[in-house]
C-alpha cells in the first residue's frame, strides 16, 4: 500500500453525478473509493432533492447509511421508516429498499458499500 495516499477534502469538492433517468433529482458523490486506493470500502454521499426518491431496488451486498441532513423515509422490505439527520440505516444484502425525501430540504446521507460492488 505504499503508493496509496491519504485524502482530505470537503465532500462538495468531489463532483456530484446525476443518478440518471430512473431517479431524477438524485445525485451521488463518490467521496472515497477504489480510485483513491481504498481496498475494502467505498463511501458515497447521496443527495435527494425534495419530493424525489432513489430507485426501489436490491443487490447482493450490504450497505451502511448515516443521514447527514434533511428528512425522509426509507423502505426496507415492505416497511417504511422515518429518517432524519443523525439516523443510521443498515441495509442487509438482498433486501429491497428505497429512500424518499419527504422534507423541504435536500436529504443527504452517507452510504458505505464494499469496493467490490462499487462502479462509479
Amino acid at each position: 500500500m505504499e503508493n496509496v495516499k491519504p485524502k482530505v477534502c470537503h465532500y462538495e469538492d468531489v463532483p456530484a453525478r446525476d443518478f440518471g433517468a430512473e431517479a431524477p433529482g438524485v445525485s451521488i458523490r463518490w467521496v472515497i473509493g477504489e480510485a483513491d486506493g481504498a481496498p475494502t470500502y467505498a463511501l458515497r454521499m447521496i443527495e435527494v432533492a425534495p419530493g424525489c426518491r432513489t430507485p426501489d431496488h436490491s443487490h447482493p451486498f450490504e450497505h451502511e447509511n448515516y443521514v447527514v441532513a434533511g428528512r425522509g423515509q426509507v423502505r426496507l422490505g415492505q416497511d417504511w421508516h422515518e429518517i432524519g439527520a443523525g439516523s443510521i440505516v443498515f441495509v442487509p444484502g438482498g433486501l429491497r429498499h428505497c429512500y424518499r425525501n419527504t422534507g423541504s430540504d435536500v436529504l443527504k446521507f452517507l452510504c458505505g458499500i464494499p469496493v467490490s460492488a462499487a462502479k462509479p
